[in-house]
């Protein structure tokens, strides 16, 4: 047996893609191609036609010929053989059964047909074994690729380690000025607290949005040399990734919008002399078929204050009584006033609490022992398979209790040539191809939109592909229900102060 040439041909004549085996001039294809539509007729159900010189076995695929031209001295089972093979490949290439779909996927046809078939003869070959050998992978694109991750994480590492260095100074140097035109501070043994991990956690990544609000000092207008290292770090860095970004990678535009992200979501600078930051994170995982295998709350209490003399203060909170709440709070909190009065003061009323731009965290809780129902977002995803396509129907559904910000359901996906298609959704969606994951975003969940859905197809896949399901969202309120109902100055401070409350994920999957 022989293959002469692969053609897929519409029923008008059109030759869509073509691939020849043997050494023929291009007038001699061409003819014997043109030839064959004449040759098919109308009503017949034969698969062959023959000639003086060759044979031309052909099936139909919708609008399509699939075709062989063999020699006449071939075995025309072993040509039907074949034929049912490159059958099976068409449909796994081609987006669509047409003219458009075949000329979009022409070059992938073709390095399957070489897989099936060398020099006209068919290989001992199965459609999963072409399909496997066509998406092999190369160690040199591998090893590429990790040598530029490398590079671009040492890139990140040193601009960390700069800005870390540069706001050390600025600290250095407003403590310098502190000291030359302010008021000494008071001596104390409290403040002590910023160098507890326990008690506060120090960002390692500076943050410029919780800068104090002040006009800048002499010193610093007269010192500007390292804002001039900064800047040409930072221009050798934007040639670095520039340079990256003409060889196409395209990895530093996550890291870049990461750290805009990041600076975005940072608190905004307070007005307030005094700050309290209430933020609860929420832990759970769900299973798929219903039920909770692990889920709770670990909340803290932060406190911000900008100047000394409104270090000496105490805070009165308010909480309900929630079932599987513990509280904790620090070596240098007054529990028994905390306990009876609800009040967070320090031990030794003469200790101010640290005054700065860091926050202090005074009381820590956690609550355990909650229930499905208590969960604020449920989501549920049936993946059904049909043939070569599997449908996934996926919703939501909110509780009263919150309102929920910029929720992201994250499903996983099998990996695909093209984004999946969706048929419908309540929001918006964004498909990931190097993550294969398909991003489900609602800016609000409130009254109006308590339930939701989407739906959409990919093909055919085990349904667990689409486990775990990440889920991600806000709120301006907390399980606890905690908050600080005034502050009380033991000095001349202020009891001026502003409060933020949050509930926020940390971990939110569905498996």
């Amino acid at each position: 047996m022989v293959v002469l040439a692969v053609s897929i041909i519409s029923k008008s004549g059109k030759v869509l893609a073509s691939r020849q085996f043997v050494d023929m001039s291009r007038i001699r294809i061409e003819g014997l191609l043109a030839a064959f539509p004449k040759l098919v007729g109308t009503g017949k159900q034969h698969t062959y036609v023959e000639t003086e010189n060759v044979r031309y076995v052909y099936q139909p695929i919708e609008a399509l010929y699939l075709l062989l031209i063999t020699n006449k001295q071939s075995n025309i089972l072993e040509d039907l053989d074949t034929l049912r093979l490159l059958s099976k490949l068409v449909p796994e290439y081609s987006p669509s059964l047409d003219e458009e779909g075949v000329c979009k996927a022409a070059f992938q046809l073709i390095f399957a047909f070489d897989e099936a078939l060398s020099l006209g003869n068919k290989e001992n070959i199965t459609v999963a074994q072409v399909i496997q050998n066509c998406e092999m992978e190369s160690q040199g694109e591998k090893l590429h690729k990790l040598v530029m991750q490398s590079k671009i994480n040492d890139t990140n590492e040193v601009m960390r380690r700069k800005v870390t260095e540069i706001e050390k100074i600025k600290i250095e140097r407003n403590k310098t000025e502190n000291e030359k035109s302010g008021p000494k501070r008071t001596p104390n043994n409290f403040n002590d607290m910023n160098r507890d991990p326990v008690f506060h956690d120090i960002d390692l990544l500076p943050n410029k949005a919780k800068e104090h609000p002040s006009a800048p000092s002499d010193a610093l207008k007269k010192a500007p040399v390292k804002g001039m290292v900064l800047s040409k770090e930072q221009k050798k860095t934007d040639q670095f990734i520039k340079s990256l970004e003409a060889e196409g990678e395209v990895i530093l535009e996550d890291t870049q919008l990461s750290a805009i992200q990041s600076r975005s979501s940072s608190s905004i600078p307070p007005s307030d002399p005094i700050t309290v930051t209430i933020e609860e994170k929420l832990n759970a995982t769900v299973k798929r078929d219903g039920g909770v295998s692990n889920f709770y709350i670990q909340g803290t209490l932060a406190l911000q204050v900008l100047n000394d003399v409104d270090g000496f203060l105490q805070l009165q909170i308010e909480k309900q009584d929630v079932p599987g709440l513990t509280f904790k709070t620090h070596p240098n909190i007054n529990r028994e006033l905390f306990n009876g009065q609800q009040i967070v003061g320090a031990t030794d009323p003469n200790r101010p609490f640290p005054s700065g731009q860091n926050e202090t965290h005074l009381v820590r809780w956690r609550i355990e022992g909650l229930g499905e129902s208590f969960l604020p977002l449920t989501v549920n995803c049936w993946p059904s398979v049909h043939g070569n396509t599997t449908n996934v129907d996926i919703d939501y559904e909110a509780s009263e209790m919150f309102d929920l910000q910029n929720v992201v359901i994250s499903i996983p996906l099998p990996e695909l040539r093209e984004a999946p298609s969706v048929k419908h959704i309540d929001g918006e969606w964004k498909y990931d191809p190097r993550k294969s994951v398909l991003e489900w975003s609602v800016i609000l969940i409130d009254q109006s939109n308590r339930s939701g859905s989407m739906e959409f197809s990919v093909p055919a896949a085990d349904p667990s592909t689409f486990f775990p399901i990440s889920v991600g969202f806000s709120a301006l309120n907390t399980f606890s229900s905690l908050k600080v109902t005034a502050v009380r100055p033991l000095g001349e401070g202020s009891s001026k102060y502003s409060q933020r409350v949050r509930l926020v994920t940390d971990k939110y999957e569905v498996v």
